[in-house]
């Protein structure tokens, strides 16, 4: 059966200076239709934690060349600015995401301008819902926070598992049903939190800990949270904490010009994607800090 290893945890983290937005990455182990074994990572965060991506990988054996296939659940900043480390590996993702990211809409602040060329340089495999990455291994459409928003579904030994992205955040978001954080549909994007919890015995959230929902509607984590600030004491003066049981539901401005802007601009965006060149990296000689 495939397995799923935690390689950086998500965490819900906010500040009133903006988003350390960590999200988590996560390692799928199985084997391809010819028995090979395959080394699948799901999302790759920000530049922020590329350190801390390196290291994971090390204390799991691996090192970044080992690395057959990156999944984005989504093209957003934190979760896609480290897939540079992969670049022998294959980049799978939804077609509407890659094509968005060529041409994000103005307000869209979790795409940067930048998004489209980034991807272009591994090589892409477009998937869609139903689609199989490895054998136990396979993707589900969620769309709604982002376009192409998809998960990964693993048939593990405790159940199928369901790596959501941001889809589905936060563990209470299993109850609220509702996405804090939408830049394409919110009721699209609420559909798929019901898919989420209508087909997934374990649920690994985009920025929280894996968890169940027991038969009550209660969250049941399966991880113990861990975290330590550093720069900061608890006696820092002008720290404060607010209330993080939720947060606020927010859908981007223009949003209602998202689909137009995409079916118009669909031409232009596959002629971009054909004319971008794929750089192909040299062999990294190390996996850490100071190797090139």
């Amino acid at each position: 059966m495939p397995t799923i290893d935690i390689l950086l945890p998500g965490f819900a983290i906010d500040t009133d200076q903006g988003y350390p937005a960590f999200c988590g990455v996560f390692l799928v182990r199985g084997a391809d239709a010819a028995g090979r074994d395959r080394n699948v990572l799901v999302d790759a965060a920000h530049v922020g934690r590329r350190p801390f991506l390196w290291d994971a990988l090390a204390a799991h054996g691996l090192a970044a060349e080992d690395i057959d296939t990156v999944v984005l659940t989504h093209a957003h900043w934190d979760h896609v600015q480290n897939i540079d480390l992969f670049p022998h590996a294959t980049l799978v993702l939804h077609p509407d995401e890659r094509r968005y990211a060529h041409t994000p809409h103005a307000n869209d602040w979790a795409t940067p301008a930048w998004t489209g060329l980034l991807l272009e340089q591994l090589r892409v495999r477009e998937v869609v819902d139903g689609e199989e990455i490895i054998p136990g291994v396979g993707v589900i459409a969620l769309p709604g926070h982002s376009p192409g928003s998809i998960g990964v579904t693993v048939a593990t030994d405790a159940g199928l598992a369901v790596i959501t992205g941001d889809a589905l955040h936060f563990a209470y978001v299993a109850r609220t049903g509702r996405n804090p954080l939408v830049f394409w549909d919110a009721d699209a994007a609420a559909r798929s939190i019901e898919r989420v919890v209508a087909v997934s015995e374990v649920i690994y959230p985009g920025h929280d800990r894996p968890f169940r929902l027991t038969a009550d509607g209660g969250i049941d984590y399966l991880a113990d949270f861990a975290l330590t600030l550093t720069g900061l004491r608890p006696d820092t003066e002008g720290l404060a904490f607010a209330d993080g049981s939720a947060r606020p539901l927010w859908v981007m401005p223009g949003i209602g010009e998202q689909a137009a802007l995409y079916e118009k601009n669909a031409d232009e965006i596959r002629r971009r994607i054909r004319r971008v060149p794929r750089v192909v990296r040299p062999e990294r000689s190390g996996s850490g800090p100071g190797t090139g």
